[in-house]
């Protein structure tokens, strides 16, 4: 049985109820629960004056992917610690069924507590390699964010051109109404009827178009929602007002950003560095670890009375040592650390030229919004207005035929509405550009665009 009245074996099992304490007693010193945020930005509410710049923020907070990437990151941040400790220790006890009998006494159970110590460098290089995951478990969340952004603004944008190509075929459906009825008036007097039934034609296939417009509002809100992580069905109003901003971009300053910045190829550079941190643990598998160790044997007292050191309890010091004798093993941890370190060279080489050849067919789809925007905004649109005008003066003259009144209101209608879609290709693509780049790519100026047909909503 114990003798507490030994100094040694009292203070060797406070140190074991200090040892289990923490673990039992106190669990909540295990499980740390980080305090809210006081400087977190609150929830923005989404109505009729919100601007796109509400709608990302509204998106950053709320969207559950977002939130799933940024977790996987505080996750990956918390395995740094756990494999830079050293392994518990571990506590042993044994009871002799048989006690062995010693000059001082009958030794009767044991005590021990051990500890490992891995090779030197070995903690420091697991932490390394837990940083460099983490590192990279922080790009999939910059590049999450940035996928979002692009998702809130490509459907902002659509949903803007869904509503200037409705109200410019509302326009267009008022105009037509107009000369209907100057046909009606026109054939009253001995015109043909032709003149009526080609208005008529136009204003049924408007009205088709119409339609389908206005239907196409429910998916794209839908996807909208989705990005903003809202019930898809929530209502979301027209956006406002999208002036044509001036933006100037060099290309290759564009691809440089790319090469620098992109979260993708920053990931797989730390994935990179990951594996090469990972060679070096493995090379250390090499080398031994250690065991120290310390054991407390309980003696009973000898059976020869007042013998000297009767009932003494020993302490023995224990230090074992692996024999990393399996070499071949080793080697083969090495060179597997070393293949992934290649394949991840090599998937970071084809995610640049990925990226790359995605980016500039987006920079040439940019630069072609920008082109079309010029050439319907100042030449086609203009024309095209005048065009109809001339045709419609014409017509009620009685100089010009209807069909070419009909076929100068198509063409206008086509050049705004594909001005119009240049707008919003263009801020598409730009968006798209800057998620690709990784960074703001300009700090743009504004400049309104020349009025068309159709009140802006």
């Amino acid at each position: 049985m114990f003798k507490i009245s030994h100094s040694i074996p009292v203070r060797f099992g406070m140190l074991l109820i200090i040892l289990f304490g923490i673990g039992w007693l106190h669990p909540s010193l295990l499980e740390a629960v980080p305090p809210g945020d006081p400087d977190e930005p609150h929830l923005p509410v989404l109505g009729e004056s919100s601007r796109l710049e509400d709608y990302l923020l509204y998106a950053t907070l709320t969207n559950p992917g977002l939130e799933a990437a940024f977790d996987r990151f505080k996750a990956a941040l918390e395995k740094i610690e756990q494999v830079g400790t050293l392994p518990d220790p571990t506590f042993n006890y044994a009871y002799f069924i048989e006690e062995v009998e010693t000059r001082v006494g009958p030794q009767e159970q044991r005590l021990g507590i051990a500890q490992v110590f891995p090779w030197l460098s070995k903690l420091r290089l697991r932490s390394a390699v837990a940083s460099e995951a983490a590192n990279a478990a922080e790009q999939q969340y910059q590049a999450a964010k940035l996928r979002l952004f692009f998702e809130v603004k490509n459907a902002y944008y659509e949903l803007y051109y869904l509503a200037r190509a409705i109200a410019i075929t509302e326009d267009n459906i008022s105009l037509l109404k107009h000369l209907e009825s100057v046909a009606q008036a026109n054939f009253m007097v001995g015109a043909p009827v032709s003149g009526v039934i080609k208005a008529q034609v136009e204003l049924g296939k408007l009205d088709d178009r119409q339609r389908t417009l206005e239907a196409l509002r429910e998916p794209i809100i839908a996807g909208f929602n989705g990005a903003l992580g809202r019930p898809v069905d929530a209502p979301v109003p027209w956006p406002k007002a999208l002036p044509v901003r001036e933006i100037e971009l060099d290309d290759q300053e564009v691809l440089d950003a790319m090469t620098e910045h992109s979260p993708e190829l920053r990931r797989l550079d730390f994935e990179i560095a990951r594996e090469e941190q990972a060679i070096e643990l493995a090379r250390k598998d090499f080398r031994p670890n250690f065991k120290v160790g310390l054991d407390w044997v309980d003696t009973g007292s000898a059976l020869a009375p007042n013998l000297p050191g009767s009932g003494r309890d020993p302490l023995v010091a224990k230090v074992s040592v692996s024999v990393p004798i399996w070499r071949s093993k080793y080697r083969a941890g090495v060179r597997e650390a070393g293949r992934r370190r290649e394949a991840q060279r090599g998937f970071r080489e084809d995610a640049e030229n990925t990226l790359e050849a995605r980016l500039k067919l987006v920079l040439f789809k940019f630069h072609d919004a920008e082109r079309k925007i010029d050439l319907f905004r100042d030449t086609l649109v203009p024309l095209a207005e005048a065009s109809l005008e001339v045709a419609q003066v014409g017509y009620e003259a009685g100089k010009e035929d209807f069909l070419n009144v009909i076929d100068a209101q198509r063409l206008l209608l086509e050049f705004q509405l594909s001005f119009e879609r240049g707008v919003a290709d263009r801020e598409q693509r730009f968006a798209e550009a800057e998620m690709l780049a990784g960074r703001p790519l300009a700090d743009p100026g504004i400049a309104d665009p020349k009025p068309t047909i159709g009140t802006r909503p």
